[in-house]
Order: structure tokens, then C-alpha cells, then sequence
């Protein structure tokens, strides 16, 4: 079998895959309702009960596309930020995005506590965490594109973002320290993140960045695979590199800081789904690379979600700790193989 036909077996595999995973997801649960009850909700008819109906179209059904959204935003700012910084250790949050937006949300948590208390209890809401998470990864934006606009090397940008990054860390750090218990509790489990507080309005409004963020990126396949071999190739071939990086960082920031925004900063899907697209399918072609670490984005976060529910129990584990089972031994992996490479 050449390697066109097996990118296309493997291809038709995991949108099956995907599908199959999505059902599997909706169906799993602290209340388990079976796979053709959920496949007859979702084409148009009715569940046999009327509260398996409900759950499926109130909790599971947003909770599902979430997780899809999630792992294809994420996936696809990781390799953009592997490919642009030519590092297979970055991922979407080394520009200092997600610390941004924790920044943004340990300032109305964490420092409720200095504000009158009608502005405190419209600001804990929902969507005033939204829109603080949102706030603090747009100012972190505007301050790395000023700084990438002003900068020619592109490993300086790198520097700048993790700078960013520990900046903003320790405001978090000191306003931790003079907080409530109760107030701590808040931010930890905002950290931990979440995909079934979504609302229908808020699963459209991530949507549209999501796809936003994914048509930049679709765009940028050709500066991408001219950046493989680096900035002075990619320049020799006429690409103007400071527009394209701009808009690769811009598309970056969109998908990790809306994802960050309404489900909280998600750990190792940016950075370990990528590598996994390219060991599976044996290609540094970005046009590949795109539509493959969509798919096993969006598969390994469903099911990551369907095990962070635990099935047939009441319980539900922080999806940060299901997912980094899933990133960490990739990971550790990669520094494995680097080490072996500088030996």
C-alpha cells in the first residue's frame, strides 16, 4: 500500500473513530443510556424517556461538542507553536496565554474580596469568568504581538511568552497567599478545568472562535511547511515572515485563550496530540499534519472526557488529571529521545 492510500485508510478510520467516540461519550454517564437512544435524539426523534431526552440535549450533547472543540483547538495552536519555534517541547500555552488567563480570573476570585459585594457576585458569575479569562489572555496577546512585531528572532518571542508567563504567575502566587480558603477552592478547581458548565450560547460563541482560529491556521499551511526547514529558507522562497509568524501567533492565541476562557487551561493536549498525528502518520506535510491532529484532537479529548466521568459512578475526575495520563508519557518520552540525540 503506497503512503496516499494509507493516509487515506487511516484518515476514513479516524472520522469514524471521532463519530463513534462522540456517540460513546453522550451515552456514558452516572445515568448510562444506550447508544441507539442517543442516536435516535440526535437524528430528529425522541428517547424512549423523557428524562434520558433531556440529559442528552441539556448536558451531554454541549458537553460533547465542547470536548471536540477543545481538542482540535487545542491540537492544532500546539503544532502551529511546535512548528513556528522549531521545539517539540512548545505547546499552546508558551506564549503566556493561559497564565494570562489565570491572572485574569484569580483577580475577580481571589480578590473578591476588595470589592463591593453586588460587583463581586456579578463578576463570579459564569460569564464573569469568561470574560476576566478572556481579558487576561488579550492583554497577554497585545503585549507578545507588539513584542514579536518588534523582534526578529523568533526564539526571543519564546523567552518573552514564558516571561510573561512567570509574571503573571507570581501576581497569582501573592494574591493566593492573602485569600480564603473558600476563595482558593474557587480558583483550584477553575484549574482544574471543565467541559459541562457550557451553555448552548457559550458552546456557539466558542465555536466561532474555534473556527476562526482553524481557518487562520488552514491558511498558513504553506509558511508553515516552508518553516520546516527555517526562517532564512522560508525567506529565500518570498515568504514575508513577519506577517505569516503574526499570523500564526494570532491564530494561536484565539484557539488556546477562547478554549482557556470557557473550559479552563487544559494540560498536554496541545503539546502531546501533535507528535502523536506525526508518528502515526509518518509526515512533516502540514496539509496531513492539520486534518490528522484535528481528528486525534478531537478523539482523545472525548475520550478522555467519557473516563473523567467514570462510568456508572457519581463521580467526576478533573479532566486536567485524565488528560496529562495521556500527555505526560509523551512527553517524558520526547525528553528521553532528545537526551539520546545530544548524547
Amino acid at each position: 500500500m503506497n503512503h496516499t492510500k494509507r493516509n487515506t485508510v487511516l484518515f476514513i478510520i479516524l472520522t469514524i473513530g471521532v463519530i463513534f467516540l462522540f456517540l460513546v461519550n453522550i451515552s456514558l454517564g452516572s445515568v448510562s443510556i444506550p447508544t441507539k437512544e442517543v442516536l435516535s435524539s440526535l437524528t430528529g426523534g425522541t428517547s424512549s424517556k423523557e428524562t434520558w431526552q433531556y440529559i442528552i440535549v441539556n448536558y451531554r450533547l454541549p458537553k460533547a461538542i465542547a470536548a471536540v472543540l477543545v481538542g482540535m483547538g487545542l491540537s492544532i495552536s500546539g503544532l502551529l507553536m511546535q512548528t513556528l519555534f522549531r521545539n517539540p517541547l512548545a505547546g499552546p500555552y508558551v506564549l503566556g496565554l493561559s497564565s494570562g488567563a489565570s491572572l485574569g480570573v484569580a483577580m475577580i476570585i481571589l480578590g473578591a474580596a476588595f470589592l463591593p459585594e453586588s460587583v463581586a457576585s456579578l463578576l463570579l458569575s459564569s460569564y464573569g469568568v469568561v470574560l476576566a479569562s478572556s481579558l487576561g489572555s488579550f492583554l497577554v496577546l497585545m503585549a507578545v504581538l507588539v513584542v514579536s512585531y518588534r523582534l526578529r528572532d523568533t526564539m526571543a518571542i519564546l523567552i518573552v511568552g514564558l516571561m510573561f508567563g512567570s509574571l503573571t504567575s507570581a501576581i497569582v502566587g501573592t494574591l493566593s497567599y492573602f485569600s480564603t480558603a473558600e476563595q482558593l477552592q474557587k480558583f483550584t478547581f477553575w484549574s482544574l478545568g471543565n467541559l459541562g458548565n457550557l451553555s448552548w450560547t457559550s458552546i456557539l460563541i466558542l465555536f466561532i472562535y474555534v473556527l476562526i482560529g482553524l481557518l487562520l491556521s488552514l491558511f498558513s499551511i504553506k509558511p508553515l511547511n516552508a518553516l520546516l526547514l527555517g526562517e532564512n529558507y522560508a525567506r529565500s522562497l518570498g515568504l514575508n515572515y513577519k506577517k505569516s509568524r503574526l499570523i500564526i501567533i494570532f491564530a494561536t492565541s484565539i484557539l488556546a485563550g477562547s478554549i482557556t476562557a470557557f473550559a479552563g487551561p487544559i494540560a498536554f493536549i496541545g503539546l502531546a496530540v501533535p507528535h502523536i498525528a506525526k508518528l502515526i502518520f509518518q509526515t512533516s506535510n502540514h496539509l496531513v499534519l492539520f486534518w490528522s491532529t484535528l481528528l486525534f484532537g478531537a478523539s482523545i479529548m472525548l475520550i478522555c472526557d467519557s473516563i473523567s466521568q467514570v462510568p456508572g459512578g457519581d463521580i467526576t475526575l478533573p479532566i486536567n488529571a485524565v488528560t496529562s495520563i495521556f500527555g505526560a508519557p509523551i512527553v517524558i518520552w520526547l525528553l528521553i529521545r532528545k537526551k539520546k540525540m545530544i548524547g
